[in-house]
């Protein structure tokens, strides 16, 4: 406790005011989403008891056996004009729980109630409050991000929130609206997101300009590249089943969703040439263009394999349920793949392209910039 103190009280009155502001926020939501259950329309319920009714085993047409679990619960309504009052609620799961769930003690669940005149007041479980448990993943990850990256994690966090607001008034403009078009849309949020997340994280400096320079060719270059391979192909191969639910056009969602997916990878590889160059330049201002350009192509080939790896496994991770449910039911490993990875691949390939031909675009981006300033010198 006395090392507590004594470090609070040496650091700058800022960064006290700071870590005060902090904890406060962090306890402040912490208490909010423990006690907002008034803030629902929808009834809650905190489950108080659970007992298990019976257990069955069941076995389906392709003779895959589970087993089923009914539960019996007793739970609280938390909210609500029934509040304070117990109800009973009924839940079968399965040992997989892939579409179901046990659901223990403690546990806050929305419900629709139903009340036997005859009877207790009964109700069906929708799902499960999970507010807790997102403001704790979001604390976590906030602070890792203050703890690692101090300034710039801060203003990691700014410009992650502006770009979620940026992103929603666009998909709100384009779903409310019947005449604009996605992919404009999208083009005008890449602008807005490579600019927004340079300059606050790297603030105002060449480094920064030669990063979004280097974003913005690379990403149209490489959406480009991939949207003249489909018209050459005629997108041959590619299975649109899982966007055909959609309203609006789905190739054009599919290729608004390539020009945000490699953005992430396109820019990372940008920021991380210019950074690079720059600091080797500023450890020494002397080393010439050619140096420069021999260590940043090598930098590139060292974060080329691994960025492309990132992107592969980022895309196909979404997947491996459905390719186990395919091969599970004895579906053909070709027939499996192209339904289910055929999108998955090409969104990969995109940004894996993106990586590639940034890093020569980064890598002479910063060397321009670096000349200037030599020659100002």
């Amino acid at each position: 406790m006395q090392t507590i103190k004594l470090f609070f009280q040496t650091m700058p009155f800022k960064q006290r005011v700071a870590l005060i502001l902090l904890l406060c926020l962090l306890i402040g939501s912490f208490l909010f989403v423990h006690s907002n259950h008034s803030f629902y329309e929808q009834d809650i319920a905190q489950i108080i008891e659970s007992k298990t009714k019976s257990t069955t085993n069941t076995e389906d047409m392709f003779q895959n056996k589970d087993v089923i679990v009914s539960q019996l619960l007793i739970a609280e309504l938390k909210n609500g004009d029934h509040k304070g009052e117990r109800i009973e609620l009924q839940n079968d799961y399965s040992y997989s729980q892939g579409f179901d769930q046990n659901y223990e003690i403690g546990t806050e669940v929305f419900v629709r109630l139903s009340k036997d005149p005859q009877g207790p007041l009964m109700g069906i479980i929708d799902g499960v409050k999970r507010d807790k448990y997102l403001v704790m993943i979001g604390w976590i990850f906030v602070l890792v991000l203050l703890a690692v990256g101090k300034r710039q994690g801060f203003f990691s966090i700014i410009s992650l929130a502006i770009n979620i607001g940026i992103l929603s008034l666009a998909l709100d403009l384009y779903t409310t609206s019947q005449n604009q078009s996605l992919l404009w849309i999208c083009v005008i949020c890449i602008v807005l997101f490579t600019v927004t997340s340079l300059l606050l994280v790297n603030g105002i400096n060449e480094k920064t300009f030669a990063a979004i320079i280097a974003t913005l060719i690379g990403t149209f270059l490489s959406l480009a590249i991939t949207f003249i391979a489909l018209k050459i192909t005629g997108e041959n191969g590619l299975r649109y089943e899982e966007l055909q639910f959609l309203t609006r056009p789905y190739k054009t969602v599919f290729m608004a969703g390539l020009f945000i997916g490699s953005l992430g990878a396109v820019m990372d590889v940008a920021i991380t040439m210019s950074s690079s160059l720059f600091g080797l330049y500023e450890e020494n201002p002397h080393i010439s263009i050619k140096a420069l350009t021999k260590s940043g192509m090598e930098i590139g080939k060292d974060i080329m394999g691994t960025m492309t790896n990132i992107l592969f496994f980022a895309y196909v991770s979404g997947s491996i349920p459905m390719l186990l449910l395919y091969f599970k039911n004895a579906s053909a490993f070709g027939y499996t793949l192209s339904l289910n990875l055929s999108l998955e691949l090409v969104r990969a390939l995109a940004g894996g392209i993106g990586i590639v031909i940034t890093i020569p675009i980064g890598l002479y981006t910063a060397l321009f910039f670096i000349q200037r300033k030599k020659v100002k010198q």
